[in-house]
């Protein structure tokens, strides 16, 4: 191990900007400093650095595109784009980065060591002991390791007396595996380099990449977990002193009153059971309480129309995007990376997918039409129009990320005026009863209500979901889509990955749809947006579909290129007359 500590340099090939591209640059390794130092040629590395990155904390990253470049992520965010002359200069690059960064961030840790293993007691607890060197180790391990969700509060204090450290324990195991692993590294470098079993085997490099990046994301995680078990002991409560979330819970509301009760009806049925079934100390089985009914009685009209001013002309942000554009390549996924504020919305994305049904009264009169040929018409009219709402011009920005298990809610009051009525057809293909949706529900109202709901389901890759339905037309809409930005050049492309399903349950008819792709044109000048591709709606009982196509401008000309014959969406019916 000491012996691949020694100082090494030599030139590189380092992607310097968009304009540029890649450029040798002469490279030199302190490993006593733990810094990367570049220079532009190796007269010059006498002279200060042109760049000097610290290896502690960094992530050495080899590419998967080819065998010659490799990332150095600092924990800055300053990120190396580098390129070897071939394979084996390359891991010799890698693994000696490799061993200073893990070299150098085992060092941090030492300097900030976990807490030795001890036994608790009484008498240690009541001690004339500092605020800050008290400790609660049972409520904060447990936290963390979830060792237990049903126990008597008699076993809860026995716990806290105890329980060992267990975050010396895993220290101790990470350091037997990290002793693992650099055997596991000299192993392999002491093959030969030809033959059967070759140290540049793809398996073999592949092996020491992973092993050493799941090492570092160990390190990473322990790290973490110190640093809140840290927080935690700082601002722990003196000894004796309990609290019950499940009291905290039901009194939040009180504290939140201002003029008026805000207790949701939910909230008040479910508290009183909670609380009966409920022993005295903290139940971390308990915590997860059930999903909270969302009424659209309680909601809240928009007070004001939500309006973004135009981007314009991005002079004074050019500098901005050029750099951030010089980190980017043809074809790169866009999803982890980080953009300026200035060409973010207001809004989130899963709220901007309630765009999706801004003209709720074309969505509704889909279920009104009277042959399956009329409801499939009447659906392509609402598709279409559902994105015309949700583009408003050609304005260009991204919404906010969503984080994972994010909801919005929110509700639509149709007049019933303004919904085509229920048509019944003379042959329909399932016979169904001639009698309305309305006619089974006591009309008590002059609206319908359509309520959506979003969420957002996975965070890598980016999933969302939302759902809408009206049980009094006994039609909903349920969608996934999953949101796949790519690098263009001048552009940005987001691929639209899902399909919708619309459920008509009087007809027991299911429209599956899909979604088009939207492009950000023109990011250096004044970005404007449009859709493209080609989307399909289809309907599996009644045969029906629609192929629709959504052109996008020419790239030469000024007109953009709306609709051909052959590019018209036309419902067809398969194997009918």
């Amino acid at each position: 191990y000491s012996d691949h500590m020694e100082n090494i340099c030599g030139y590189l090939m380092k992607y310097t900007n968009l304009v540029t591209g890649w450029q040798f640059r002469f490279f030199v390794l302190n490993n006593e400093a733990g810094l990367l130092e570049y220079f532009v040629n190796e007269q010059s590395k006498n002279q200060k650095p042109r760049g000097t990155v610290q290896l502690a904390g960094a992530v050495i990253s080899p590419s998967d595109e080819d065998s010659h470049t490799f990332t150095v992520n600092a924990a800055s965010g300053e990120l190396y784009k580098l390129r070897a002359s071939d394979t084996k200069e390359r891991q010799h690059w890698v693994s000696r980065l490799q061993i200073c960064t893990q070299h150098h961030t085992e060092a941090i840790g030492k300097n900030n060591p976990p807490l030795k293993s001890r036994s608790f007691s009484l008498a240690s607890q009541g001690s004339g002991s500092s605020p800050g060197t008290q400790r609660r180790p049972s409520q904060n391990a447990s936290s963390f390791f979830n060792i237990s969700h049903h126990r008597t509060l008699a076993a809860s204090r026995k716990a806290q007396l105890l329980q060992p450290d267990h975050l010396g324990e895993v220290r101790e195991m990470m350091s037997r595996a990290e002793c693992q692993q650099r055997e596991l590294m000299r192993s392999i470098e002491g093959l030969p380099s030809s033959g059967h079993f070759s140290s540049l085997d793809q398996d073999l490099l592949m092996l020491k990449a992973t092993s050493m990046a799941t090492m570092n994301c160990l390190n990473d995680c322990f790290h973490m977990l110190y640093q809140q078990h840290n927080a935690l002991q700082k601002n722990s409560l003196p000894a004796g002193v309990t609290i019950n979330w499940l009291e905290t819970k039901s009194l939040l509301p009180e504290h939140l009153e201002n003029g008026g009760d805000p207790r949701f009806p939910a909230e008040e049925r479910k508290g009183p059971e909670l609380l009966a079934d409920t022993p005295g100390e903290t139940d971390g089985s308990h915590l997860c309480a059930d999903p909270v009914d969302i009424d659209p009685e309680e909601e809240v009209e928009d007070s004001c129309e939500l309006t973004e001013d135009d981007l314009g002309a991005v002079e004074e942000q050019r500098s901005v995007i050029l750099h951030l554009l010089s980190q980017l390549k043809l074809g790169m996924d866009l999803t982890r990376v980080v953009l300026p504020t200035f060409i973010l919305e207001k809004r989130s994305l899963l709220e901007m997918y309630a765009d999706f049904l801004s003209h709720p009264d074309l969505f509704l009169s889909i279920s009104a039409g009277g042959s399956p040929e009329a409801r499939m018409l009447k659906f392509v009219e609402y598709y279409l129009t559902s994105f015309h709402e949700g583009r408003k011009g050609a304005l260009a920005k991204k919404p906010y990320n969503p984080i994972i298990g994010e909801t919005f809610h929110c509700s639509w009051r149709v007049p019933k005026g303004h919904v085509d009525p229920p048509q019944t057809s003379e042959t329909t293909v399932d016979s169904m009863d001639q009698t309305s949706p309305q006619e089974d529900i006591v009309d008590q109202k002059d609206y319908y209500t359509v309520k959506f709901v979003a969420e957002q389901v996975s965070h890598h890759p980016p999933v969302s979901g939302f759902y809408a339905e009206c049980p009094e037309r006994k039609m909903c809409v349920n969608t996934h889509v999953w949101t796949k930005s790519k690098f263009m050049g001048m552009s940005i492309g987001v691929t639209m990955v899902g399909e919708g399903v619309l459920h008509l349950l009087e007809y027991d008819e299911d429209y599956t749809f899909t979604l088009p792709c939207a492009y950000a044109r023109s990011i250096l000048t004044v970005p404007w947006v449009e859709l493209g591709g080609k989307v399909n709606v289809n309907c599996a009982k009644t045969g029906y579909s629609a192929a629709i196509t959504f052109h996008t401008k020419p790239f030469y000309g000024r007109d953009v290129y709306t609709s051909d014959r052959r590019g018209e969406a036309q419902p067809h019916k398969h194997g009918g007359e």
